[in-house]
């Protein structure tokens, strides 16, 4: 022990400083390796919170000792074998809260005795702001939303009834928007959790103050805009077809379409009779006969003998007249065909269409490089036959169809790439073990580039040390030179020609032995319990020099 502290003192302070220095740290770098290895990654708890939000999530965290990063002033990353069970402990305390929105929780702190009607009134209101806010959120490209809620009160004797209204303010995700659908489905949302609302009295605004939905609609402008919807989503329609039938001819992302469609969505209702003369049918017949028979006698001169009994027989000059009349009617009522149409238009009826379609070239092998080819003049003709078929073509109406091959630039879209893997293993991952590897690397060079040229050079210092301390020990009265080891200078008083003889003396082996024996292994005895540790040294540098 005394040894090596010796060792260490003639070591120096500067070289001992730089050998603590790097020991410490070598020492500091393998407890930052083994921490990073063995710690758990840290994934994702929560993203794209609100500032109030993140400070509760934060100090709930701290509370439960979990060690946890903030990145971006809104997300918090903590270890990945934790993140289910904190998102449920969390969850159990409400958070967090939606962006400072509540819901009917609000209810659960609240003392029922101590609050007046108007407070549990508005605190109901607030609840299904609240409710209705977070249930919008999960419609997609939806970041926040606040709903705001008109509910008036019926007072009492009063005839008017007021409907009540609503205003709804979103924020999106980035660039992203609402198509007419998405909006349509948020009113009804709405409309359905509050009693008596509309989905016409709900206004939507998004974070660029875009009007998306506008409340109080009249019918025609409900008209206008569903007749809108209704000519965009058939031009997106008819482009899509398009775009999906070539893509398998020409390949994915090589061809785009745009649709332009002229629709009358005029109402129209047309009533129609027809009437066939070439096909009559008897409805109805009617026949009236009539037969009349009727005997006129001339008047006589009225006499007495007329009133004479028997006397009429006996008239004589009277004459007598026969009358006959007959009359036939037939009436016959015939029935002409008649057809009856009434046709009512209400979805619309397309005047014209136009198509423009854009397909990217040929691309062929040069080696490395990619040569760029246009199609052939037979290959767009057959392109342009296809997208006619596609669009039910119509020359009346003056249907027109534009089919041009151009080059697309670099970078433009492509298909969905799968999951990149390489060796099995994700990204990700490869990048930790690279990350693992390359400190290990690190470590193993400053071992042997820094480490182990310091501690060579501090036991080739102890040798030396070992000497010194010898050529002391030898230089004391009556100490034979003999006992010098190899390669230190002899004992003060013998001179070089006797050092030389002295070496060559060394080498036998035999000779050596006869003369320690001889003069010296009583002295040597008494040195070595004097001085135990200056001729552990001595000999310990000699071991070294045979070395």
């Amino acid at each position: 022990m005394n040894a090596f502290l010796q060792s260490l003192r003639n070591l120096g302070p500067a070289r001992l400083a730089a050998m603590v220095g790097v020991a410490i740290g070598m020492i500091g770098f393998i407890i930052f390796i083994a921490a990073r290895v063995s710690s758990a990654p840290m994934e994702l708890l929560y993203g794209d919170l609100e500032p109030s939000d993140a400070g509760h999530v934060a100090q709930r965290l701290d509370g439960l000792k979990i060690p946890y990063e903030v990145r971006s002033g809104n997300q918090i990353f903590v270890p990945a074998d934790q993140v289910g069970k904190l998102r449920m402990q969390l969850a159990e305390q409400a958070l967090p809260s939606a962006g400072g929105s509540v819901g009917y929780e609000i209810f659960d702190k609240s003392d029922p005795l101590g609050s007046t009607s108007f407070m549990q009134n508005l605190n109901l209101v607030r609840a299904l702001e609240g409710e209705l806010a977070r249930s919008i959120k999960t419609v997609g490209n939806v970041k926040t939303a606040r709903v705001h809620l008109v509910m008036p009160r019926r007072e009492m004797f009063s005839r008017e009834v007021q409907e009540p209204s609503a205003s709804i303010i979103l924020k999106m995700n980035g660039g992203g928007r609402l198509n007419a659908q998405q909006v349509s489905s948020i009113q009804h949302l709405v409309a359905a959790a509050v009693p008596r609302l509309q989905p016409t009295k709900i206004s939507i605004v998004d974070d660029k103050g875009t009007l998306l939905a506008r409340g109080f609609e009249d019918d025609k402008q409900l008209m206008n805009r569903n007749a809108e919807e209704m000519r965009i989503s058939y031009e997106q329609r008819l482009a899509r077809q398009i775009e999906d039938l070539l893509e398998k001819t020409v390949g994915f992302g090589k061809v785009r379409a745009e649709v332009r469609a002229d629709i009358d969505f005029d109402q129209l209702v047309v009533n129609e009779e027809k009437y066939d003369p070439e096909s009559q049918v008897v409805r109805s017949t009617r026949t009236i006969t009539e037969d009349v028979q009727a005997q006129d006698q001339e008047s006589m001169p009225v006499t007495v003998g007329q009133n004479l009994p028997d006397t009429n027989a006996n008239i004589a000059g009277a004459t007598k007249n026969q009358n006959k009349e007959a009359r036939n009617d037939e009436l016959v009522n015939y029935e002409i065909s008649k057809k009856v149409t009434k046709q009512v238009r209400e979805t619309g009826v397309v005047k014209r269409l136009s198509v423009a379609v854009l397909v990217d070239g040929v691309y062929n092998k040069d080696g490395d490089q990619r040569a760029y080819e246009t199609r052939k003049q037979e290959e767009m003709d057959q392109i342009a036959t296809l997208v006619r078929s596609a669009i039910g073509f119509d020359d009346k109406r003056g249907d027109q169809v534009d089919v041009v091959n151009m080059r697309f630039a670099e970078g433009d879209a492509e298909a969905d790439k799968p999951l990149d893997l390489i060796f099995g293993f994700e990204q990700a991952q490869i990048m930790r073990m690279a990350e693992i590897l390359v400190l290990s690397v690190v470590a193993i060079l400053v071992i042997l580039l820094v480490v182990r040229p310091l501690v060579t050079r501090a036991f080739e210092t102890m040798p030396a040390a070992a000497g010194e301390a010898g050529r002391k020990l030898l230089a004391e009265p009556g100490m034979s030179p003999a006992l010098s080891g190899p390669g230190m200078p002899p004992a003060p008083g013998v001179p070089m020609e006797e050092e030389m003889e002295s070496l060559d003396e060394l080498i036998d082996i035999d000779k050596v032995e006869g003369r320690v024996k001889a003069s010296s292994i009583k002295k040597i005895g008494e040195i070595i319990e004097k001085h135990p540790e200056e001729a552990l040294s001595i000999i310990r540098n000699w071991m070294y020099q045979e070395a």
